[in-house]
This record gives structure tokens, C-alpha cells and sequence, in this order.
């Protein structure tokens, strides 16, 4: 199941997370926390949804079908996130991913200041993965990140909050050949290095990210496995990006699906 937002271009948030859920071979369910209204340009507008009805979406799904992973996105508001926590602790999910959704690719905010507390104090603490880029671990650890050394010093920072792994994703970090990820779990580092992709066309990769982890968690993966083989998955997502629209385009989780004739 996934909580976030949904992306009306169709590269990130819901519409990407489902996509992936879809080519792993998983059913996906949903509940969306936010109306966008976004291209490959950026967003022209957010429209959260209430907090109740978040609540009544993921009750929902949970009665009746049930989840065997849960990943969250975007959450925009504190009032979302306590929502979220409530139904997390509710149904005593443990394959809990959050991928702590900051801002769009087009440096759009997607979290209001007043929510990072939230995430701090009530649902990090229920997360089994947390999934941050490197701004995103800036923020929730407190400190720059300038390399390897900080990625480190950021995930045992952020380790304390709470959650049992640490995923720092490190494409934003200054290296040319290579994007490495670094994992943490509480005791031992593990690093996960692929080649740099030379394309523009990246929207959408955190969401495919968490959403992969998700869904091989709820295959029966451990979670450094789930990380390893979503780490792969999304590489090859990046490599059948799309150049579509007019900004920056999608990554592309249905690369094995898709008809030829889509631009890439």
C-alpha cells in the first residue's frame, strides 16, 4: 500500500509508486494524502486532502485487504502526518517505508516546516526503512552533508530517531561516474554504488525507490535484500526515463512493458 500524494503528470507520488508495484508483480492499494497539479515543468498547485479522510482511506483498505508493506510520500502537513502515525500504530504495521518527501524535483515544498517534528517524534519511530536524499538527511539530522564521512555521521543521527534502517540516497552528492546509496542499520554500513546515469530525466526516482523496497518487503525480502534489489530496479528505471513533456521527465518503472515507440 502506498500514503502520498498524487502526481497528475504521472511520474512521481501515487501514479509512479503503483506503476512499480505493478511491474514487480504486487497489487497495489492506495491512499492519496494530496491532490497536485504538476507536468514535467513543476507545480502549479497543491490541494491537501483531510486528515480524516486519509484516515477513512487507509482504514479502508486495511479492514478489508490488507497490507503486507506500507510506504508513505508526501505528507505535507503536520496534521497528515499525525493522521498517518495514528493508522500506522492502529494496524501495527512493521514493513513501514517512509521515504520522508521534502521537496518536488523542481524545488517545489511538498512538507510544511511545522510537520518535521511530527515526522521526528511519531512516525519515524514506526518506520522499519526511512528512505531521505541527502537535503532530506540534512534536515532531519541537523548537519551538512559534504560526503561520504557525513552520510555516515547523517544516518547515525538519524538511526536515533527511530527507525531500524537508514537508506541516504547519495545522488546529490558530487561525484561524476557514480551514485552511491548508503545503508544503515543501526550497527553495521553498507554501501550501494551504480553508474551515474547522464540524463536530465530523473522525476520520480525517490517515489520508485521507496515503493520498490515496498514491494519486495512484502515478498518476503529482508530489508537489505528489498534495499539491493530496489537499488537495481531503479537504476534500470533511470536508464528508460522518459523525455517527455517539456521539463524534466520520468523515470520509468514499466521500461520491460512499455511499447517501443514511447520516446526514451
Amino acid at each position: 500500500m502506498t500514503i502520498a500524494g498524487s502526481d497528475s503528470g504521472g511520474g512521481a507520488g501515487i501514479q509512479a509508486d503503483l506503476k512499480t508495484f505493478a511491474a514487480l508483480g504486487v497489487f497495489g492499494a492506495s491512499a492519496i494524502t494530496a491532490l497536485t497539479a504538476q507536468n514535467t515543468r513543476g507545480v502549479a498547485g497543491i490541494h491537501p486532502v483531510p486528515p480524516e479522510f486519509i484516515g477513512l482511506q487507509i482504514a479502508a483498505v486495511l479492514d478489508d485487504i490488507g497490507a503486507d508493506a506500507v510506504k508513505t510520500g508526501m505528507l505535507a502537513t503536520r496534521e497528515i502526518v499525525l493522521a498517518v502515525t495514528r493508522a500506522v500504530e492502529r494496524y501495527a504495521i512493521k514493513n513501514l517505508v517512509v521515504d520522508p518527501v521534502h521537496v518536488s524535483k523542481h524545488g517545489a515544498p511538498l512538507l510544511d516546516d511545522d510537520a518535521l517534528d511530527a515526522y521526528v517524534n511519531t512516525l519515524l519511530p514506526n518506520a522499519l526503512i526511512v528512505t531521505p536524499n541527502v537535503p532530506e538527511a540534512e534536515r532531519l539530522a541537523g548537519l551538512k552533508i559534504a560526503d561520504r564521512e557525513g552520510l555516515r555521521q547523517a544516518a547515525r543521527a538519524i538511526a536515533r530517531l527511530g527507525p531500524r534502517y537508514v537508506l541516504i540516497k547519495g545522488g546529490h552528492l558530487a561525484d561524476a561516474d557514480s551514485s552511491t546509496d548508503l545503508l544503515y542499520d543501526g550497527r553495521d554500513f553498507e554501501e550501494l554504488t551504480s553508474p551515474r546515469i547522464a540524463t536530465p530525466h530523473t522525476h520520480g526516482t525517490g517515489c520508485v525507490l521507496s515503493a520498490a523496497i515496498a514491494a519486495y518487503l512484502a515478498l518476503g525480502r529482508p530489508p537489505a535484500e528489498a534495499v539491493a534489489r530496489a537499488k537495481a530496479f531503479v537504476t534500470r528505471a533511470i536508464e528508460h526515463s522518459l523525455a517527455i513533456g517539456g521539463g524534466i521527465g520520468p523515470v520509468n518503472p514499466l521500461w520491460e512493458k512499455m511499447s517501443s515507440h514511447i520516446r526514451s
